[in-house]
């Protein structure tokens, strides 16, 4: 200290310090207090000291524009902002150098509604003030995770000088990104990205882009840069040649450059251009000149082509995903040489037919077997096989997905060596064996996925006696009409030694044992005992289950009894129960359950009327096919978040509710198979999210109602079985262009089927049968776009595939029941059947090439089959029967493979019946019945011209078979002859002891027969 003081007193350091005082000194009068010490020389801020004023004014002037609905910026007074939350200053100036406000409670999606509010109470919204500006040695600005509600990313950011760190990444910003952002030359990190976010931010060109030269992180996830010039946006990337990390995910990028003349960011280690749309059947040849490169993620793309093996040249990467890139052939045995490799996934490609073992075979390459792979997914790539004991040598493996592939055997017992394993999934991969014990050492499992397999043996305790971490087991099959040979039975007493979060068991049998497994997991969240054939009482077993449960599925047991008036389930928010034997009146509880399942049970009574005061927060509900009585009542229309409501198949009455339009987000409703009456009135305003309408099977009345126009989403409308009256209402057209299947049979509908009719384009079930209409077949059916050729829009899988709603539909002569999801995703017909249509049958139904069912049965055609039914490769039935058809039946009908259920009885067709191929199964002769000029098999009847060729064909054939059986007659007749005669008689010539017993014999027999004779003839002496 002393030779401090003693250096600062000499001549030469007089003057620097004096000149610091005075520095100082202003600087004290022109701000607020200020202390400092020397470090190292330099004047230097503590901790307990003020900020800047000016600086300090410019964060009050932020904060005063921003929405804070938490407080979180409470923090915010008295004169050191350095101690503000979210604010640090510099140590050597006191300068503000960091605003750090990103959300303490980030929010990714989900159902989570705890994670949600806490999000959006602590976020930050509204104006971003330019008094930013004022802080000109900010070099650090992260306001993500906040929701600023779609305003424009500021253009002042642009000048922001210091900034070496801009993340306003998931902030809910929009529209184009500034172009000021190219001054930023210091930045070195900028996240724009926000996958979450309700808004559009883009960005016409990226010119801006190439003038952040220190640029080293740059995520642009979800930024839409889908018109981009087809170079530019990789022209402008290589312009940065510090850049380390770039994310491009999900951007709609359209074009993939194959080739650079020179590469400038070869330090580049992270590179995601995941989920875009890329169009080139190959690599880019640059990808493979990255050398330093750590992380690949290019899935989500259709590059296609087989697997490129010079990806082995990147002896760097630890991190590589080719998910549903479209890849083909074989996997190359080079990718065993990336031994670095710690992350690797091929999943939802195609390597159809190649073999597992191959790939673990590769990874022996690897020296000293250092293999260092701690993630693998193969799910859904068509690999096949068994899987190899060296699996067992995979020992830093982690997460393991061999999911929906085509393995057969077993699991191997080496299993039990993953000692690092964390997940395991094997769901659908096909396999059908017992389930290996070693899956019991498995002590860092977390979660075990081993559903849709037909699994064999016992399950014990000894299967899970060391799965100390483990959260979720799914042993389930889904195939209920299938389920798996498989017992669960762990020991009555037996202790788990985890806590699982989810438990999904089904599709098999379970001991007694699983009482007390499940009384004694406490954390539970998830449970479903689907399918395992569990009986008692209902209440008795929800007394079990942990008051945790936020979703419970217990449906297909044979659970009985009533269940109770009140729930332990504070957080439940699904209930599953359906298809038991439960009783009582409908148990509606006030929780905020939103999914509510209780059909195929015998529940009787009226629906509540308060059910939207018990149940607010209800979106789908499903009580069909119980005893339900009464009328709908009113109140269920208050209901404004239901989606689903199915009432299906009960004995309701009355009329349907006239305020159902308040269901603003509805998407099915189904009311079929019940006593409705009334007509429906076409002053509803229904909602344009409907997509499956079923009113079948009641006693309604009326026209047709006309809002259904407004329903631009519907997928399925069924009104049959009712008493509908009227022509065919003008909006069925292009005014609801996704209708699949429409459903009007059974009515009182009348009038001619209008040209327009023909513009649907996504129609492929139509019914109209058993109806008076009238008219001829209009030649405009080739017009459904859907039965004439395979596009996009038809057969769409649908938002209701999960649902067990059903419709019954006429095919092969008998009834057929189909789910709904399989109505729309299979079944292509058309059903005119049991109406007045007359004429011909129309020559274009033949374009209708995708029809697997034509019933024009019991109207008026007359005319000639039309020959080009013969083109319609699909089709399974064909019924024109009860018609006035005439003509011969079309021979290229045997052309037909498909065909099994075929009906042209009572016509007036003539002819020979064609032969050949399916025609040779369709031998029942009720078929052609009533057809009184046909002839040929399976008929009787013999045609013209077949009689002598048939006779001379059987004169012939007799004679030659009279000749043949003949022939062979006499020749083992002489075989016989001979055979027996030396037999006999060779024998008794050899053998002396044979012939004296012989002759012996047949002297004892003469002598008795002699002495019966004589016996009886005297006997018959005496009588005369």
């Amino acid at each position: 200290m002393g030779t401090l003081y003693s250096n600062l007193f000499n001549p030469p350091y007089i003057s620097h310090f004096l000149l610091l005082l005075f520095l100082a000194s202003s600087y004290l009068h022109t701000s607020s207090h200020f202390c400092f010490c020397l470090v190292d020389g330099v004047p230097s801020t503590s901790s307990g000291r003020s900020c800047i004023e000016e600086e300090r004014s410019a964060l009050l002037s932020f904060k005063q524009d921003l929405k804070d609905p938490s407080g979180r910026l409470s923090s915010w007074v008295g004169y050191d902002c350095c101690q503000w939350q979210g604010i640090s200053c510099t140590n050597r100036t006191g300068h503000v150098a960091k605003v750090e406000l990103r959300n303490p409670y980030p929010y990714f999606g989900g159902d989570d509604e705890w994670d949600e509010l806490a999000y959006n109470q602590s976020s930050l919204g509204g104006q971003i003030n330019p008094s930013l500006l004022s802080l000109k040695y900010l070099n650090y600005l992260d306001l993500s995770y906040n929701d600023f509600d779609g305003i424009h990313i500021p253009e002042f950011f642009g000048e922001l000088q210091s900034l070496r760190y801009l993340n306003i990444s998931e902030a809910s910003f929009s529209g184009e990104i500034p172009h000021s952002l190219g001054n930023l030359s210091k930045l070195n990190y900028l996240d724009l990205h926000c996958t979450s976010c309700l808004f559009e931010i883009h960005s016409k060109n990226l010119n801006w882009l190439s003038h952040l030269s220190s640029l080293k992180h740059l995520n642009l996830n979800r930024v839409f840069l889908h018109s981009t010039g087809v170079p530019n946006w990789l022209h402008h990337v290589n312009m940065l040649p510090s850049l380390l990390e770039l994310h491009l995910s999900n951007c709609f990028i359209e074009s993939l450059p194959l080739s650079l003349q020179k590469i400038n960011f070869t330090s580049l280690s992270v590179l995601d251009v995941s989920y875009n749309y890329f169009n080139t059947s190959s690599f880019p040849s640059w990808l493979f000149n990255l050398t330093s490169l750590r992380k690949l993620d290019l899935s989500g793309n259709s590059l296609g082509g087989p697997f490129p093996g010079e990806l082995a040249n990147l002896k760097s990467l630890e991190y590589l995903d080719l998910t549903e890139f479209g890849l083909k052939g074989r996997i190359p045995r080079v990718i065993g040489n990336m031994c670095k490799l710690k992350f690797l996934s091929l999943s939802r490609n195609d390597f159809t037919g190649e073999k597992i073992e191959e790939f673990w075979r590769s990874l022996s390459n690897c020296p000293n077997n250092t293999i260092a792979l701690e993630s693998l997914d193969f799910s859904d790539c068509g690999l096949e096989g068994q899987l190899p004991a060296s699996l067992g040598m995979l020992t830093s493996l982690q997460h393991l997905d061999l999911s929906s592939l085509f393995l057969w055997g077993s699991i191997p017992e080496s299993i039990g060596n993953l000692s690092s394993l964390k997940t395991l999934d094997l769901y659908s991969s096909n396999l059908k064996s017992s389930i290996p014990k070693s899956l019991g050492k498995l002590s860092q499992l977390v979660e075990l996925d081993l559903s849709n397999n037909s699994w064999e043996g016992i399950l014990t305790e000894a299967h899970f006696i060391n799965l100390t971490s483990l959260k979720y087991i799914s042993i389930f099959n889904s195939y209920r009409e299938m389920p798996m040979s498989l017992l669960l039975d762990v020991a009555y007493d037996w202790v788990p030694p985890f806590k699982l979060h989810r438990l999904n068991i089904g599709g098999c049998r379970v001991g007694h044992g699983l009482w007390e497994l499940i009384q004694s997991q406490t954390e539970l969240v998830d449970v479903s005992l689907c399918s395992t054939f569990i009986s008692g009482s209902i209440e008795e077993w929800l007394s079990k289950i942990s008051s945790q449960v936020e979703y419970l599925d217990l449906s297909y047991n044979n659970f009985s009894g009533r269940l109770p008036l009140q729930l332990k389930f504070p957080k439940l928010w699904s209930i599953r129960l359906g298809h038991n034997q439960l009783e009582g009146p409908l148990p509606l509880w006030p929780t905020k359950v939103d999914t509510l399942d209780l059909q195929s049970n015998l529940f009787s009574g009226p629906i509540p009327s308060n059910l939207d005061q018990l149940m607010p927060r209800l979106r789908d509900l499903d009580v069909s096919e119980n005893n339900l009585s009464g009328t709908i009542p009113l109140s269920i229309c208050n209901m404004q978040e239901m989606s689903r409501i199915s009432l299906r198949n009960n004995q309701l009455l009355g009329e349907f509710p006239q305020r159902w339009s308040l269901w603003s987000v509805i998407q099915l409703i189904d009311v079929s198979h019940n006593n409705l009456s009334g007509s429906i009135p076409n002053s509803m305003a229904i909602p344009s999210s409907l997509m499956v309408f079923k009113a079948n099977n009641n006693n309604f009345s009326g026209e047709i109602p006309l809002f259904f126009q407004n329903c631009t989403s519907l997928v399925l409308l069924n009104l049959g079985g009712n008493k509908f009256t009227g022509n065919l209402p003008l909006w069925i057209r292009s005014d609801v262009p996704q209708l699949q299947v429409l459903q009007l049979q059974s009515n009182l509908l009348s009038g001619h089927i209008p040209p327009h009719f023909c513009n649907l384009p996504s129609l492929h079930v139509l019914d109209l049968s058993h109806n008076n209409f009238s008219g001829t077949i209009s030649k405009c059916l080739k017009s459904m776009a859907c039965l004439v050729e395979v596009s996009d829009g038809c057969h769409t899988e649908t938002s209701f595939e999960s649902y067990d709603e059903k419709t019954t539909i006429m095919s092969k002569g008998i009834q057929l029941e189909y789910e709904d999801y399989q109505l729309t995703a299979w079944v292509d017909m058309i059903d005119l059947s049991s109406n007045n249509f007359e004429g011909e049958i129309p020559e274009q139904v033949g374009s209708m090439v995708n029809l697997s069912m034509l019933n024009l049965s019991m109207n008026r055609l007359t005319g000639e089959i039309p020959s080009s039914i013969g083109k319609l490769r699909w089709l399974e039935t064909l019924d024109l029967s009860h018609n006035h058809l005439s003509g011969h039946i079309p021979q290229n009908f045997s052309s037909l493979t498909s065909l099994s259920h075929l009906n042209l009885s009572y016509n007036n067709l003539t002819g020979k019946i064609p032969s050949g191929n399916q025609f040779e199964t369709l031998n029942d002769p009720s078929i052609y019945e009533h057809n009184l000029l046909l002839c040929g098999p399976p008929l009787l009847t013999v045609c013209p011209g077949d009689d002598a060729r048939s006779r001379q064909t059987f004169t012939s054939e007799d004679h030659s078979k009279d000749d043949n059986e003949g022939f062979w007659f006499h020749v083992s007749m002489a075989l016989g002859f001979i055979v027996g005669f030396w037999a006999v008689c060779g024998t008794l010539v050899l053998k002396k002891s044979w012939r004296y017993a012989y002759f012996k014999f047949f002297d004892n027999v003469k002598e008795k027969v002699a002495l019966i004779i004589a016996l009886k003839v005297a006997r018959w002496q005496g009588r005369l």
